[in-house]
């Protein structure tokens, strides 16, 4: 069993930053590319910025420039720097990883972590 726990989410102003950070924890042998996604009300979940075991980066269009993904792969987190941010940033956050364990490979995901960006 795979654990994904997020944090640091929260209310901020436009402009402002936040950073998110998940945790990885259980049965893990790997992680493969660690992803953060979100969903705004009413809307679809979105994949926002996606990163590989050896560190290759991508970003949707809408958060380049603003967002950064980093991990730390001895400590198995994944953690999103959002700068600049906007009032359309608000979602609730979820943080997802291509894991293996000694019995299977799945993606897993955490609980989600609000962040709200209003003055």
């Amino acid at each position: 069993q795979v654990h994904l726990v997020e944090s640091g989410g929260g209310l901020v102003q436009p402009g402002g930053s936040l950073r998110l950070s998940c945790v990885a924890s259980g049965s893990i042998v790997s992680i493969y590319t660690m992803n953060w996604y979100r969903q705004a009300p009413g809307k679809q979940r979105e994949l926002v910025a996606t990163i590989t075991k050896g560190g290759t980066t991508n970003y949707a269009d809408s958060v380049k420039g603003r967002f950064t993904i980093s991990r730390d792969n001895a400590e198995n987190t994944v953690t999103l720097q959002m700068n600049s941010l906007k009032s359309e940033d608000t979602a609730v956050y979820y943080c997802n990883a291509a894991t293996s364990t000694i019995l299977t490979m799945g993606y897993y995901w955490g609980q989600g972590t609000q962040v709200t960006v209003s003055s």
